[in-house]
């Protein structure tokens, strides 16, 4: 008997090992949900759902085969191809039984949170591994309200799997184009007090006996559009001190629309323009947090976090690490690629390399 695909899985259910299914993020933020670390709640449409969505897509596979031919060097064809991929992927209609299942998982998240608002994120399956990271080069949607929208939400993330900056990195690095997937993830949509970023090692130094924070009032969207100078805290993780502070000029605020999809994005209020977005002890709980997560994958990571003063995250009056949640962690690729030990050590002459290669026993 026939087993039917999952189109859809709960957050909770995915784990590390689950990245060629759920995508390298959907991925991550399940094994922080098992490691007991907060997560706002949601699931993943999976990359059977792109899969079986792809197959109703005439053309599709051809273009596929185009794109992993064209040249890095080749921008012209890339973006021509690339747009040809996206526009058949965004025209075509979600079949109605990977509709269905994306549906009853939206309609199963409830109304809690933000008003029945969730996040749209794209997971790839080839994504944020300690050898590659697509931050930022394929599609985010936020505010997104009422299944139909879901849906559209979904289709446009499959797409940006074709994003211009997505397929010229994957060029560049050579990698596959074939057996490649998309997966989505989809949570509830937070209205944080705080949020922003940090890296379990100095992205400046390479220290890895520091934890560095960034961030500003509301959405942390308004740090990744580099829309704010952000406030910035350095943590030593052996004494928990702050070693460094700055306060940032944050004149722009992100927030989530109260009555409509999207993000509205205003003046920030004089009052908060120049006042740090943590204190000391906020600071301190990140870092620990960042520590823990660190100490769970064995390697520096890069983190997406958020303070709540929304009852979806926890009580505004508790502890700080009560109000931590984590959007994302993914591998520090930087200093870790830096790191890494040369193919050959270096050799007198030019010449040697070869010799010693010939030398090698078969």
């Amino acid at each position: 008997m026939s087993v039917a695909p999952d189109y859809v899985r709960p957050l909770s259910d995915v784990g590390r090992g689950d990245a060629a299914s759920a995508g390298g993020k959907a991925a991550s933020l399940g094994e922080l949900s098992r490691a007991g670390i907060p997560v706002p709640r949601g699931y993943v449409v999976t990359a059977a759902a792109f899969a079986r969505a792809m197959a109703v897509v005439g053309g599709a596979d051809a273009l596929v085969r185009s794109v992993e031919n064209v040249l890095p060097e080749d921008g012209e064809s890339l973006v021509r191809v690339a747009a040809e991929l996206r526009a058949l992927i965004t025209a075509a209609p979600v079949p109605v039984e990977v509709a269905a299942a994306i549906s009853a998982a939206y309609g199963e998240l409830g109304a809690a949170g933000a008003a029945g608002a969730v996040a749209v994120r794209s997971s790839a399956t080839l994504e944020d591994s300690a050898e590659a990271s697509f931050a930022g080069l394929q599609d985010t949607y936020l505010g997104v309200r009422g299944a139909d929208e879901v849906l559209d939400a979904v289709r446009r993330c499959w797409a940006s799997l074709y994003n211009d900056e997505s397929v010229a990195y994957r060029r560049r690095m050579g990698l596959p184009e074939r057996g490649l997937a998309m997966a989505v993830v989809v949570q509830r949509m937070l209205r944080p007090r705080a949020a922003g970023v940090m890296f379990t090692r100095s992205p400046v130094s390479g220290d890895r006996s520091v934890v560095a924070i960034e961030g500003t009032w509301g959405l942390g969207s308004a740090l990744v559009a580099g829309e704010v100078t952000p406030d910035a805290f350095t943590v030593s993780k052996v004494t928990g001190e702050i070693t460094g502070r700055r306060v940032g000029t944050k004149l722009r605020l992100h927030s989530l629309m109260p009555n409509g999809p999207g993000i509205s994005v205003t003046v920030m209020p004089i009052a908060l323009r120049g006042r740090a977005c943590l204190s000391d002890g906020e600071a301190r709980a990140l870092a620990l947090v960042g520590r823990q997560v660190e100490e769970h994958y064995g390697a520096p990571q890069d983190i997406e976090w958020a303070l709540g003063d929304d009852p979806g995250v926890a009580d505004s009056h508790g502890r700080a690490e009560d109000r931590i949640v984590l959007l994302q962690s993914r591998p520090e690729t930087v200093w870790a690629a830096r790191e890494r030990a040369p193919v050959a050590g270096p050799k007198p002459r030019a010449s040697d390399h070869i010799l010693a290669w010939l030398e090698k026993p078969p």
